[in-house]
């Protein structure tokens, strides 16, 4: 009887592991929020550009999670025009492929945020990349905050639902819309969520507020690794 529950056991966590291998190695596109808000700094406990924490959180989460899938990257913010031009600088930089550390450390290294928060289409943009709704896969988007571009984030979480996609959405630094010098010292802005947050909801994704760099490491490695179990 013992030998019976421990084989039906076992077959259980082979079945497990194998399932959360399955969903770990779908390609994968990081939405990467470029936008001029990630050059802020100097409050709301924000003591460097939150460009430089999510510099240094690439560099080390990178090299760990390209092992597991294929992964591209879309920058949304810098090379828009002025004006209502500032909402077109979204841009493809590379679709899935092995090996993608290097170029995604690169890219982040080298980015100099500007211009408005286009998340929904850059997040639209990713999904057509990926094949859906046709083919499965995985989105993590990094941003710090709200959509300034009128996009309906929460109708296009609609239209994904039901998909084989997975948006998972990693909130960095999110601030409320009312904080101001008067309220220094109240945190209660600490627990700010993005809009996008429909969009890890509707798709089976996750939703994870992130203040630190570790934090931040921790979710990416979450969306993006593999914690297989055996």
């Amino acid at each position: 009887m013992r030998q019976r529950i421990a084989a039906t056991l076992g077959i259980a966590a082979v079945l497990v592991s194998t399932a959360a291998h399955a969903d770990c190695t779908d390609d994968a596109m990081i939405v990467f929020d470029g936008s001029g808000s990630m050059a802020e700094m100097g409050f709301n406990q924000i003591d460097e550009p939150r460009i430089f924490e999510a510099r240094r959180a690439m560099r080390t989460v990178m090299p760990q999670v390209e092992q597991f899938r294929r992964i591209g990257l879309i920058v949304y913010g810098p090379g828009g025009a002025g004006g209502v031009g500032e909402c077109s600088g979204i841009e493809l930089r590379f679709g899935p492929r092995a090996g993608a550390a290097e170029a995604v450390i690169a890219a982040v290294e080298n980015l100099q945020p500007e211009g408005r928060t286009a998340l929904t289409e850059a997040v639209a943009l990713a999904a057509k990349t990926l094949g859906s709704p046709k083919k499965p896969g995985t989105v993590v988007l990094v941003t710090d905050g709200k959509e300034t571009c009128g996009g309906q984030t929460c109708a296009l979480a609609a239209q994904l639902s039901g998909t084989a996609l997975t948006v998972h959405v990693i909130g960095f630094k999110v601030r409320g819309e009312h904080f101001g010098w008067e309220t220094e010292g109240d945190t209660d802005y600490l627990n700010s969520v993005s809009v996008a947050q429909c969009l890890a909801n509707q798709t089976g994704g996750e939703y994870v507020g992130t203040e630190t760099v570790d934090e931040l490491i921790a979710a990416m490695n979450r969306t993006l690794g593999c914690n297989l179990l055996f």
